[in-house]
Order: C-alpha cells, then structure tokens, then sequence
C-alpha cells in the first residue's frame, strides 16, 4: 500500500501520482484546467510556499494553501517512455 500526502509534503526530486484533488467545484476545476488530474505525475522541484512542480513538462507555482488540495500517492511512479 502506498503513502498518501499533501503535494507540498514531497522533497525536492520526488514523484508521486495525483490521486484526489480536494476543494470548491470550482477550484478543483481550476486545477484540473492546469493540468492536475488523477493520476497524472509530478515532481516537485521546490518544496515550500510557493512550491513548485513539474508536470508533464510544465512547472506549476501553487501556494501552500492551494496545494494542499492536490493529494498525492508516494511509490513506484514510472518515468516517461518507461516501460512498466
């Protein structure tokens, strides 16, 4: 079973898979619309308020507040062109 956290709480070079994005309708559209979506997969490249993070090749600057919205699942994440 893998971990479930906040995105904020990722170290810098970690990855993990969206899992459930929490909040308003309308700001869980919002982050869908930037590309937040379950099972997508990040890699936090600064932790702390703001982070920031990477996400399918786009870095995303959220603040504390916001990305505690987005949880995330901790374990095996496979890279790009990787085959599983």
């Amino acid at each position: 079973m893998h971990e479930l956290v906040p995105l904020p709480l990722l170290r810098p070079g970690q990855r993990a898979s969206i899992d459930q994005l929490l909040g308003r309708d309308d700001d869980v559209h919002r982050l869908q619309e930037l590309g937040m979506r379950i099972g997508s997969t990040v890699e936090m490249l600064q932790s702390g308020s703001p982070c920031i993070v990477n996400l399918d090749g786009t870095r995303l600057c959220f603040r504390a507040c916001d990305a505690t919205s987005v949880l995330v699942r901790l374990g095996e994440v496979a890279c790009p062109g990787e085959v599983a």
